[in-house]
């Protein structure tokens, strides 16, 4: 097993439980059900708009990459260093201006531009469709002569699941690597069997195992769970650049991170794997003190490994 830190960050504890009720009433007991997808992309829209807040210094520009994607570029973004940010959202939702707001804020503090990948949502565009999208936008990238070292993959969630197995397919295809990746809270296994799925059932604000199971018949046929692509968790590891992965203690998909981290760790790639107390799913995107102590250790990590410097956050 992966050495696991456990990050506790105080403060904040009152808008984390107005936050967490948000979240249980409002998508863990939605009665939105996935029979109504474009009604619930439509309330998760909601969401988006309010908690989404971009800085108006970043300049957005659609982009044709062999799909869609979306440059995202700071007054700070010099040179090549480029974040191919993927998006979560349980293959099949949007959060254009959540993510574009987290991704921009490390931009900044890097010196860096985004490419965020709108790849093709399930279930009208099922597996491979959205692997195919990050595949394309990372050669689109070299393409444009971004060197790989340059290059920092990051993703949450159905991304970081997408993240991984852009990773793993770019090793299988012999392609370079990006300098390093970080996964937040990455779903990596389909077959439903890591040991939070259940410990943590009561207690995360987002998710039911129902849903959880619903959602995965969104994006992959259930002979599909074991293909690496679908469960990366599955899939080769040896070669793949430096990780870290980031979960949260309460949330259901906590073990997918520990696994995936210890099949990377057993591998030889340099992993590292936090654990951060009371913190719920992607609670990075979320106005909390402990989003911005880890963005924090993200931004360090990424430099320990690009060499690019990190400036403080700006307000």
């Amino acid at each position: 097993m992966p050495d696991v830190t456990d990050v506790t960050v105080p403060g904040g504890a009152i808008r984390r439980w107005f936050l967490h009720r948000l979240l249980r009433t409002g998508v863990r007991n939605s009665k939105i059900g996935l029979d109504r997808l474009e009604e619930l992309r439509r309330h998760n829209a909601q969401y988006d708009l309010r908690f989404g807040k971009v800085d108006r210094r970043l300049t957005r520009t659609r982009v044709d990459v062999g799909g869609s994607a979306e440059w995202i570029v700071a007054p700070e973004s010099a040179g090549g260093r480029t974040l191919l940010y993927i998006h979560g959202g349980a293959f099949c939702l949007r959060f254009p201006n959540l993510h574009a707001a987290l991704a921009g804020r490390w931009c900044r503090r890097l010196g860096a531009q985004a490419l965020m990948v709108d790849y093709r949502l399930a279930p009208e565009h099922p597996y491979p469709a959205a692997l195919d999208d990050c595949i394309a936008a990372y050669r689109f990238l070299l393409a444009r002569g971004v060197a790989p070292q340059e290059i920092v993959v990051a993703g949450d969630s159905a991304g970081g699941n997408l993240a991984l197995a852009l990773l793993q397919s770019l090793r299988t295809a012999g392609e370079p690597q990006p300098r390093c990746a970080v996964l937040l809270s990455p779903v990596a296994d389909f077959t439903l069997s890591s040991a939070s799925l259940f410990s943590n059932s009561e207690r995360d604000p987002m998710f039911t195992f129902q849903r959880l199971a619903e959602l995965r018949l969104l994006y992959a046929k259930p002979e599909q769970f074991l293909d690496p692509g679908v469960s990366p968790l599955y899939g080769e590891f040896a070669g793949l650049p430096p990780l870290l992965f980031q979960a949260g203690e309460i949330e259901m998909l906590r073990d997918e991170s520990v696994r995936a981290a210890a099949r990377a760790r057993a591998a030889g790639v340099m992993v590292e794997v936090e654990i951060w107390r009371s913190m719920a799913h992607v609670f990075q995107a979320l106005p909390l003190p402990q989003a911005v102590a880890a963005e924090n250790r993200i931004l360090d990590f990424i430099a320990r490994h690009t060499g690019w410097t990190v400036s403080a956050r700006s307000q």
